[in-house]
């Protein structure tokens, strides 16, 4: 992994507005503040059961939404909180399911590891490592069956690849052709293992071959390659020639779980990947555009902050789930 600083050129962010490029740094900033607070509203105990965040990886989950359609889907994992925001969810649907509310966006049944909106394109986010592999693969051949457009994202991190689950879906996704862009947010970490431990090959995209499928390897903190990445697979998938895999290389800078310190990470990689901020390698770019100065991001980073303060307080107020809703929803 190169050690210098990653920076998005001038010349890359010319073809994009001003409007389009604040809202992808508005996003991130959004997802990262969420984070922030909800790491402290866990450790204060305020949250029931447990988290896993995504803090260094949102430039992967707003790259992927950015570039897909309003009606397109994704599946998430145990780390879904930027997922969703990406995918539309409001911080105070997410908080108050957090806070195992009534009104939450799973009604208080999902948690942290379950959220999801299926009107924005998003069932509820499933925990099991490589879980949502097949079911993505699934609503990929109900698309296509029914001759629709729409393209289903399906989220998962590297670990996941050694799961049968990703070769079983991946395959079935291969041989029927289907819509789907199979997106490896490759951390390098599965739980506390490297994931030079559990396989001889350097790079996940090297699966893509064994399923005679495109795949391609994307510096992940860099929001516009993830975006541009993913919309010409999206093109592809809408074409009837997918699926794709995408290997995102990132980096989470928290914890696998909220009880984890990290004591695995190197200090000297945990550096590395610290100067390779999504977040500031945005910044550092947008800045060298005439039409946007410090103050338009300083103002952003207000803006979030306050949204998510005011939606932690509204969440608190939300009302409590009642006995008889242990009965609803319930299908086996």
């Amino acid at each position: 992994m190169n050690q210098e600083r990653l920076y998005i050129s001038l010349e890359r962010l010319t073809p994009y507005s001003k409007e389009f490029l604040l809202g992808l740094y508005e996003r991130m900033a959004l997802i990262r503040e969420f984070e922030e607070q909800v790491k402290y509203l866990f450790l204060a105990g305020s949250m029931p059961g447990t988290i896993h965040q995504c803090q260094g990886q949102e430039a992967t989950a707003v790259g992927v939404c950015s570039a897909l359609a309003p009606q397109d889907y994704i599946t998430s994992t145990h780390r879904p909180h930027g997922h969703a925001l990406a995918k539309g969810l409001t911080p105070l649907e997410i908080l108050t399911e957090l806070f195992g509310k009534g009104t939450g966006c799973c009604k208080g049944k999902g948690g942290s590891m379950h959220i999801g909106n299926m009107e924005k394109g998003m069932p509820p986010a499933i925990a099991i490592v490589a879980g949502g592999i097949p079911i993505a693969t699934g609503m990929a051949l109900a698309n296509k069956m029914q001759k629709r457009q729409e393209v289903v994202a399906c989220f998962f991190g590297d670990g996941a690849t050694s799961e049968g689950a990703f070769h079983e879906g991946v395959n079935m996704g291969a041989i029927w052709n289907l819509p789907v862009i199979y997106v490896c947010e490759n951390n390098f970490y599965g739980a506390s293992t490297h994931v030079s431990k559990v396989t001889r090959k350097e790079s996940v995209i090297d699966r893509a071959s064994g399923y005679g499928i495109p795949g391609h390897t994307i510096e992940g903190n860099d929001v516009l390659a993830v975006y541009e990445a993913t919309r010409q697979a999206a093109e592809e998938c809408r074409k009837g020639r997918g699926p794709v895999l995408l290997e995102l290389l990132t980096y989470r800078m928290t914890g696998h779980s909220r009880r984890d310190p990290c004591l695995y990470q190197p200090k000297e990689e945990r550096e590395a990947w610290g100067r390779r901020d999504p977040i500031e390698v945005l910044g550092r770019g947008l800045v060298l555009r005439d039409d946007i100065q410090e103050s338009d991001l300083e103002r952003i980073r207000n803006k979030v902050n306050q949204e998510i303060m005011d939606a932690i307080e509204d969440a608190r107020q939300e009302p409590e789930p009642t006995l008889a809703d242990l009965t609803t929803d319930v299908y086996a």
